[in-house]
């Protein structure tokens, strides 16, 4: 079989296998806030201290955030699966989105980071690079929120929610 012959949607099958933390990222354009579910979040250095996002080209949420040039990062509890579900859904209102969602706001970016999360970071955008139907957003992390309690994460895996204590 050639590169040229493989199935998207085995691929996205066999990608479902590894098992990734679920984040809603964050950000504000124009008085409003847009938010998204992601779960490739991924570390990139510790100096200086970066990460990186891949977010689909058509998402509202890109848009935002290259005009924006920051964003928030809320990794997310087990007990957050319907935070997952509401901000992973297609379509939802723009106006209104984090109402049903408690959240505070990041002292360096402004960006709302979701009350109960497992931690926060607030991040400035660095570089962008085309990746296929995705963009890779690099960021460096401008603050990090590690709650003294937390409980189990919620995972994404074989297109599913779980959790891991």
């Amino acid at each position: 079989m050639s590169e040229h012959d493989l199935d998207p949607a085995q691929f996205r099958l066999a990608m479902g296998r590894l098992a990734s933390g679920v984040t809603v990222l964050t950000t504000t354009t124009d008085g409003h806030d847009h938010a998204m579910t992601a779960d490739t979040l991924t570390s990139v250095s510790l100096d200086p201290i970066l990460v990186l996002v891949c977010v689909e080209n058509e998402t509202r949420w890109l848009a935002a955030v290259e005009q924006a040039g920051v964003f928030g990062v809320s990794v997310l509890s087990a007990e957050q699966r319907a935070l997952a579900q509401w901000f992973a859904t297609p379509g939802r209102p723009l106006h209104g989105q984090l109402d049903r969602a408690p959240h505070r706001r990041g002292p360096h970016t402004n960006m709302a980071l979701l009350d109960g999360a497992l931690m926060h970071l607030e991040c400035r955008v660095t570089a962008s690079h085309p990746a296929g139907d995705h963009l890779i957003v690099v960021a460096e992390v401008l603050s990090i929120t590690l709650p003294d309690d937390v409980g189990p994460a919620l995972v994404h895996f074989r297109g599913s929610y779980g959790s891991i204590a």
